[in-house]
């Protein structure tokens, strides 16, 4: 895991930094666990624009990634670590030894060769899973269910994790990458160590064009538009827009938005740092 700097020999690559890819071991994915993946280009089934600024970008396959971890006490080899065009972490290629094959999202530290499992045999070891029953109290984990079978849904995206601080009958507290501390289940299963490519925050697009490549197009300022195309638009001159809001005209920067009633709200012990 590392970053690279460019040299500036074009104005795209002055500021340019990118990952290094000195982690990954192929350069094609596994054929069975590739499918194709159709963009919408941000329209909706009749053909109208639901989402502004989205389209283009390079075609990609998505790989089928495991969040589940339900080959129980059975071993495990990392075959490959390899770069996922869907998600900022990379993903490791598992060889498990009645044969099949899986994707994971591959924690930092994973090697080319090592063994991993899951189940409540496993060891606390980095790319095992366990449940958080059985894993040690101060330990960093990723990829953490929220309802037990239903795979992971937290703590995925590159350079995240969470901690385990306590448990409390059927229930163990995590304090969460954004620093919200929340109540989950000992039964849900949570793979040990942090996602990889924890570098990922530091790199710089570098120019206007890589942005494109993502499928991500030119987003207008509100304030730049007209008083029909947004409630902040309009005035004379650099007029500041009075209250942000969105185009519906619901508040932004500090009205709550999540529901009172949310099913989760329970669970939450101590909210997150604004």
């Amino acid at each position: 895991m590392g970053l690279r700097k460019f040299k500036p020999v074009t104005p795209g690559t002055r500021f340019r930094v990118g990952a290094s890819f000195t982690e990954i071991t192929a350069t094609k994915p596994e054929k069975s666990l590739v499918v194709s993946s159709k963009k919408s280009g941000g329209r909706n089934n009749t053909g109208k624009m639901t989402m502004r600024y989205m389209g283009g970008g390079h075609k990609k396959s998505y790989r089928l990634i495991d969040f589940k971890r339900d080959k129980f006490d059975i071993p495990a080899t990392v075959a490959t670590v390899e770069y996922d065009p869907n998600r900022t972490a990379r993903i490791a290629l598992l060889h498990y030894v009645d044969g099949e094959k899986r994707y994971i999202i591959a924690p930092e530290g994973l090697q080319v060769g090592q063994t991993v499992v899951s189940g409540d045999t496993a060891t606390p070891e980095v790319g095992n899973t366990l449940k958080l029953a059985n894993i040690p109290l101060g330990s960093i984990v990723h990829n953490i269910e929220i309802q037990p079978g239903r795979g992971a849904q937290m703590a995925r995206s590159a350079g995240a994790y969470a901690q385990l601080a306590a448990r409390d009958g059927k229930y163990a507290t995590v304090k969460m990458p954004s620093g919200e501390v929340r109540s989950i289940l000992v039964t849900c299963l949570a793979t040990i160590g942090a996602v990889s490519n924890s570098d990922h925050a530091n790199e710089v697009l570098g120019k206007a064009g890589r942005k494109r490549w993502l499928g991500r197009r030119p987003r207008t300022r509100p304030v730049a538009m007209n008083p029909v195309d947004h409630p902040m638009g309009g005035g004379e001159g650099r007029s500041s827009g009075g209250q942000p809001r969105s185009r519906n005209g619901m508040y932004a920067k500090g009205y709550k938005t999540r529901s009172l009633k949310k099913y989760s709200n329970r669970f939450i012990i101590e909210k997150r740092k604004k």
